[in-house]
């Protein structure tokens, strides 16, 4: 058993940055404005010898219902309420709030442990201002500060005396504290669960689909744009098959992004595009397939990642088969590298063809990872050029010698010819085209690289 231990307190007191300290990776935006984290974050957390489940909750505020602070509280208690330990954070340098009081006695009634962390302790300002959480009534404060990596040795020692009570949360024997820095990496083992990020422009339902699909309000939503702000990942299961869902901040148009946090949330977009093996890319039905869609859309065949499309709203739709048609066509037109990609209709809000979605998805990467045999090949490019020779350069004849496949994820083949630098881009599409069809490769990115020499397999 691991110990799972939430992170609470008001906005902007730290916990983003604690979080990230202790997972020892930048997973959470750390910005100093007020109310960055929106949804719960988790990781898994360590400390030397202790290993535990953590969640980065959002900041704790009072707010009418139907709100997007109160969807936000009801994320954070959420998240407690998985929790065996709470780490609650105050800013030692403001010293405590009457809100801080507030969600102390209400930690108190949940009967959640608590450990008090007084952060930002790097000065002698807050060094005083710790003292006064003695008064919360939760025990000896913890001076911190989560930035510099300050008092870790005294938070794992607290953490070693809140673990003992918790059946399997301490290892068999405690080693010295080490100070991990902070990592940019985070790439996942090959194997494992399929990753999947969902991303589109803001508004379009993205959040939404993810409840969907979980089945559980995880994400905060609401109608207005710009709610998700990190890339929230969420392990979970479709039909016995391990998925990790990462939803993702809206992407607008890089000249109307203006302010600090959103280039933050759009840099994790990014990175969960490149990370991800499989790309849902939500549309609005009512206004389908606008030039940032697109803009998106090539964004992530850029990098190599298989593509589904997910036109939501679709309930709202007047003309379903018009729209459909005018979908298909603009991805034709405006998508020609990757033919044939997968699109369905749905409703994230009723969860209208929510499975057919995820069996598109499924779908694409079964062809992602596809390998293709090499005699195969050959025999295809025979008959091909036989049909539709490349046309000659400069009075000379090109010869296309021997392909193969390099690589899957995504489909990836060497072209060996004479001049390989002289075949025609559009003697390329024909080749990919008829590499699509003959091998059935539909609606994932396919690389075809040309390269001089002879065929390499061949003895000289």
């Amino acid at each position: 058993m691991t110990a799972t231990v939430a992170i609470v307190g008001r906005p902007n007191v730290g916990k983003s940055t604690l979080f990230n300290r202790l997972v020892g990776k930048r997973l959470a935006i750390v910005e100093p404005s007020p109310v960055v984290t929106r949804d719960w974050q988790e990781g898994d957390g360590n400390l030397g010898d202790l290993e535990f489940r953590l969640l980065d909750t959002p900041g704790l505020e009072e707010a009418p219902a139907g709100t997007v602070e109160a969807a936000m509280r009801a994320q954070a208690e959420s998240a407690l309420g998985q929790a065996d330990l709470a780490l609650m954070v105050f800013d030692a340098r403001a010293g405590i709030t009457p809100l801080d009081r507030h969600f102390a006695a209400w930690l108190r009634e949940t009967g959640v442990p608590v450990i008090v962390i007084a952060n930002k302790c790097e000065s002698s300002a807050g060094q005083q201002g710790a003292l006064e959480g003695f008064a919360l009534g939760l025990g000896d404060p913890v001076m911190m500060s989560a930035e510099h990596g300050i008092g870790l040795e005294g938070l794992r020692e607290s953490l070693i005396e809140a673990f003992e009570s918790i059946e399997g949360a301490l290892p068999e024997e405690a080693e010295p504290p080490v100070d991990d820095a902070i990592s940019e990496e985070d790439e996942e083992e090959p194997g494992g669960p399929l990753r999947l990020a969902v991303v589109g422009r803001p508004n379009v339902g993205k959040s939404t689909l993810v409840n969907g699909l979980i089945g559980s309000e995880r994400m905060v939503t609401g109608p207005e744009p710009g709610i998700t702000r990190d890339a929230v990942p969420v392990d979970w299961e479709w039909n016995g098959r391990p998925v990790r869902l990462v939803d993702t901040a809206g992407l607008r148009r890089r000249a109307n992004v203006t302010q600090k946090l959103e280039r933050l949330s759009v840099v994790e977009t990014e990175r969960a595009i490149r990370l991800a093996e499989v790309v849902v890319l939500v549309l609005d039905a009512t206004v389908m397939a606008e030039r940032q869609d697109l803009a998106i859309a090539r964004q992530v065949v850029e990098e190599g990642r298989a593509l589904v499309i997910a036109a939501n709203k679709w309930d709202l739709v007047d003309d379903p088969q018009a729209a459909l048609r005018r979908l298909r066509d603009r991805l034709e037109t405006s998508l020609p590298q990757i033919k044939g990609v997968a699109t369905v209709t749905i409703s994230a809000l009723t969860g209208r063809n929510l499975d057919r979605l995820l069996a598109a998805v499924f779908a694409a990467y079964e062809t992602w990872n596809r390998r293709v045999a090499t005699g195969a090949l050959n025999r295809w490019m025979e008959e091909l050029v036989a049909r539709h020779p490349p046309p000659a350069v400069s009075g000379r004849r090109l010869r296309l010698r021997y392909i193969t496949q390099a690589k899957a994820r995504p489909p990836t083949f060497i072209l060996f010819a004479s001049r390989p630098s002289e075949i025609p881009a559009s003697y390329l599409r024909y080749l990919e085209n008829g590499l699509r069809e003959a091998f059935d490769l539909p609606g994932v990115p396919l690389r075809l690289i040309p390269r001089g020499g002879k065929n390499p397999y061949v003895a000289a």
